[in-house]
């Protein structure tokens, strides 16, 4: 910590204490304070011990002295580190000043080497700057030089200390320049250090960020040994200078920036309606960002600015060529009489916006078009991003209800209420699928990627909940006032469907309440739904929607824990046992037998056999069931037995 006017609290505190120590000694030591006073020299302060001496003072007076003098030297040293830190204070302040109110740049630097050379009491200082056309390093200030070979020396980047000090960006010293073989040597370089006579050199980096722009040094004609704080002065100076360069720089750069300015001044002013179409459709680009605004609402805008009609496509139902051609060069492009500019992130082409019937565009007009496909995208981006995050949320709460029932419900309750969910309404858990006709099977995962995306998005609007699961997705979404679990799926699955542009399948359980409390309902619920679903599929039922309710007795099956494997063996088990050993085809030729209206003309059709071979097989069913297994009743429990029998074998997905 350095206090106000550069001294360390370390440095005050020891001078205070010393010189407090010094006044405990007695009055006798009164030349040692009259000297601190006076600010004498070093050797001064040998004269009173050496008085003492002469005197025949005591051995314990003699001592006592001899303590005194260290003290008072100790406080003089500390003295002077403080006037000298002063000094160094000063002179950065000054600079600082100088730099604040830069005028002239090469009147800057040479105060800075001014005063680098008065404060480290050097001969010389002097300050380089690189050259990057050239790739060397030339001299820029002098102070204190004599030779004009010397003042006019450049230097190649590694040669030389400064070559070296701009080449690694680090601080070099030597204390006997020609002796020190770290440094490559030059006929040119040395010749010109010899003729200023220079003997010790120290030299720091100019750096602006990371890059060194040049160096300054210090330089004795004599032999001699920098210390630390002087390398770190001499680098502080290098930062004020190296910071009056780049503020020159930009000053330089900032008058050439508005000499353009005022030409371009007079192409504004006849392009003025031009430029305020594209400030207009940037504030309102700006508002829509800020207001979450879709790419819909984007491109209302474009087309209300540019006057013409301009639309978000998706990069198949848009042009493959100029969509290609917009993404590579990364501006819009004609069309025909339409402008197309690619909405893309990366290497991924997101769609198009398309301004149609404007065969001629205005350059302003045709980058308000590319800005506003820019802010498309991320505006795409974002949501998909959002969309994601949120999905993965909503998926992992609904996992953990449906596989980890030892949750803590009020910490189910807190996750859900985050999501806007709330586990204490009344649900319906549902399973749906896509009845897929992919050709293979990075096919069948896009498309089952698309259902889980097109059900989190429901979820989400819902205040519901979505995962991924068994091939499938699993939701969980509340019954609205006057709403069935029914009503849910269907709707559901009309929803789903359209989304993803493909049939979607969707079973629902019975409502179910209190989820967070009973997180075991929801497993419950789910397998009932997934029951559901196959009962829909295999009732050839696919893309529609329905609960156990709707199945009557099958869905009391369905919904229950019921003894079905019990129900279908009592029914036709003899059947299907005698075809597991036999191998024949009972239980197919009944499952026929019923959907042709029990008619045997028409199951030889569907089965593609002999109407003697229906009839032969009839009759061996009916010595099986017994001779009534016609009649309405053993009918309806024999049809309902076969369904159960078919739900119950595994389904090939």
């Amino acid at each position: 910590m350095v206090n106000p006017v550069g001294m360390s609290s370390d440095h005050v505190q020891s001078a205070e204490h010393s010189a407090a120590a010094l006044a405990s000694q007695g009055s006798a030591e009164a030349p040692f304070l009259e000297l601190l006073a006076r600010g004498a020299s070093a050797d001064a302060y040998e004269q009173p011990v050496l008085l003492a001496r002469a005197e025949g003072r005591p051995a314990e007076r003699i001592v006592a002295l001899e303590k005194a003098k260290l003290l008072a030297l100790r406080v003089r040293s500390d003295m002077e580190g403080r006037r000298r830190r002063e000094a160094e204070l000063s002179a950065l302040f000054e600079t600082a000043h100088d730099l604040a109110g830069l005028r002239d740049l090469d009147a800057v630097l040479r105060a800075i080497v001014q005063r680098a050379r008065s404060l480290l009491g050097t001969d010389v200082a002097y300050l380089s700057l690189n050259d990057p056309v050239r790739g060397d390093t030339y001299m820029r200030v002098t102070e204190g030089s004599v030779a004009a070979r010397f003042q006019q020396l450049r230097l190649g980047m590694g040669e030389g200390l400064g070559g070296l000090v701009a080449q690694t960006a680090r601080p070099y010293v030597t204390d006997d320049y020609f002796a020190d073989d770290r440094f490559q040597h030059t006929r040119t370089i040395d010749a010109g250090v010899r003729d200023e006579g220079l003997v010790a050199i120290l030299g720091v980096p100019l750096t602006l960020g990371h890059h060194v722009i040049g160096v300054l040094f210090a330089a004795d004609r004599r032999a001699r040994v920098f210390e630390r704080e002087q390398i770190a002065l001499l680098g502080s100076f290098a930062a004020l200078a190296a910071a009056a360069i780049d503020t020159a720089n930009l000053l330089t750069e900032t008058r050439a920036a508005l000499t353009e300015l005022e030409r371009a001044n007079e192409i504004i002013q006849d392009r003025s309606g031009v430029i305020e179409r594209a400030s207009d459709v940037h504030d309102r680009l700006a508002e829509l960002v800020l207001r979450g605004g879709g790419v819909h609402d984007v491109a209302a805008a474009v087309a209300e600015v540019l006057d013409g009609t301009v639309e978000f496509t998706d990069a198949a139902a848009t042009p493959a060529e100029a969509l290609e051609t917009s993404r590579a060069e990364g501006h819009a492009v004609r069309h025909g009489d339409d402008w197309i500019a690619a909405v893309a992130a990366g290497g991924e082409l997101l769609g198009a916006l398309v301004l149609h019937g404007h065969p001629g565009l205005d350059p302003v007009d045709q980058r308000t078009l590319e800005r506003a496909a820019m802010v498309t995208s991320l505006l795409l981006l974002a949501r998909r991003s959002a969309a994601e995050a949120e999905q993965r949320v909503r998926g992992e709460l609904l996992d953990d209800l449906l596989d980890a029932r030892d949750r803590d419900p009020r910490l189910l309750r807190e996750r859900a209420a985050r999501l806007h969910a709330d586990l204490d309404a009344t649900h319906a858990v549902l399973a749906a699928r896509l009845d897929s006709t992919a050709a293979d099977a990075d096919q069948e995962a896009a498309a089952r990627r698309r259902l889980w995306s097109a059900a989190s998005h429901l979820a989400a609007t819902r205040r519901g909940l979505a995962a991924a699961r068994d091939g499938g997705t699993v939701l969980l979404l509340p019954l609205e006032a006057g709403d069935t679990a029914t009503d849910l799926a269907r709707r559901t699955a009309r929803q789903l469907g359209g989304a993803v542009h493909e049939p979607v399948t969707v079973g629902a359980s019975a409502p179910v309440r209190d989820l967070a409390a009973h997180p075991d309902t929801v497993t419950a619920a789910y397998e009932e739904g997934r029951r559901c679903l196959d009962a829909l599929r295999l009732l050839g039922r696919a893309g529609d929607g329905a609960a156990a309710e709707d199945f009557g007795f099958l869905g009391l099956l369905l919904a229950g824990d019921r003894d079905i494997a019990g129900f279908v063996e009592r029914t036709i088990g003899q059947v299907v046992a005698y075809d597991e050993r036999r191998g024949t085809d009972l239980v197919r030729t009944l499952d026929a037998y019923f959907a042709c209206g029990m008619s045997p003309v028409r199951t030889k059709d569907d089965l593609h056999v002999h109407v003697n071979t229906v009839a032969q097989r009839l009759e061996r069913v009916g010595r099986l069931l017994g001779d009534d297994w016609q009649s309405p009743g053993r009918a309806l429990e024999i049809q309902l037995a076969l369904r159960l029998h078919r739900l119950s074998a595994p389904v090939r997905r």
